[in-house]
């Protein structure tokens, strides 16, 4: 699907046409801050490659390849050994992450050694040999009955002899705190939601995987969190439509806004919010649908 702002109304799913689109990061963008999200799947600016993402991403790489070769090869040496080829596979995809590092100075060695660490957390969480994934980097979409489209990727599934299914995500920072656990399990249940309503299967377990402190946060939902879930998801669209149609993009400032690319153009810095791009009508402004998110680890 196209993911030209007009497209939401003139691309059709099934022959149905949609309203929008929606992925859980989108969703938890505009959560967080309104003009975030804008800033990302209306204006489309562009973003600063950072070290903490690009770790993400590398590492993400190696766990979705480990698989690919025979269950007693996956370990923790060979995916030591992942490493520098996927690097290397990134920079040729990319070329302005050559001007990140230097690949023979101290920056990108410490780096390095900092993606290593992550890495073999993992094999302290999971044993790789003992797991055959059903499906990895599974791109996955519905159509709600308001004709609201969901979608995304899940990084892997597990599907058990007795068809119980496990939702599997990676993430390379730290496992949230108590208060934070329903943010974090957001995403799941939006995974769990897309699933059951284009399968008719309710997962059996969200799994998320914490590398950066080497945790594992679980929650196994039921229909009654899906459908919470679902009108949690029509409750944010409501609301992106407003911000869309009266034009309030404000600002919300929490903790993120230290990672945020954007602060230039935040009235929270000291910056003016931009006006939307002239080739954006309010009309097609409104239809914009929410980016596909590629496989990263966050």
């Amino acid at each position: 699907m196209s993911n030209s702002p007009a497209d939401a109304h003139s691309t059709p799913v099934d022959g149905v046409e949609v309203v929008g689109a929606l992925s859980p990061s989108r969703a938890g963008d505009f959560m967080t801050c309104p003009l975030l999200y804008r800033y990302r799947t209306i204006d489309r600016l562009p973003e600063e490659p950072s070290a903490d993402a690009l770790r993400g991403t590398l590492v993400h790489k190696v766990l979705e390849d480990i698989f690919d070769l025979p269950a007693v090869e996956r370990t923790v040496t060979a995916a030591r050994e992942m490493l520098a080829p996927r690097w290397a596979m990134m920079r040729e995809a990319d070329e302005e992450l050559a001007a990140l590092f230097d690949d023979d100075g101290e920056e990108f060695a410490t780096w390095l050694a900092s993606c290593h660490a992550v890495l073999e957390r993992y094999f302290d969480l999971e044993d790789p040999t003992r797991l055959e994934p059903a499906e990895r980097e599974l791109y996955v979409e519905t159509l709600l009955d308001s004709k609201l489209l969901l979608r995304g990727f899940i990084d892997r599934l597990d599907i058990a002899p007795n068809g119980m299914v496990r939702v599997v995500d990676y993430k390379s920072g730290k496992a949230p705190g108590e208060m934070f656990e329903a943010k974090a399990l957001f995403q799941m249940k939006f995974y769990a939601l897309v699933l059951w309503r284009a399968r008719g299967v309710v997962p059996a377990m969200l799994q998320l995987i914490y590398l950066g402190s080497g945790e594992i946060l679980r929650y196994a939902p039921d229909e009654a969190d899906l459908r919470a879930t679902e009108r949690k998801v029509e409750a944010v669209w409501r609301a992106i439509r407003q911000a869309q149609l009266s034009g309030d993009w404000r600002p919300s400032r929490s903790r993120l806004c230290a990672w945020c690319s954007y602060q230039a153009h935040c009235p929270e810095f000291g910056g003016e919010i931009l006006p939307l791009p002239p080739e954006l009508t309010l009309q097609s402004a409104a239809a914009a649908p929410a980016g596909t998110d590629q496989p990263t680890l966050s």
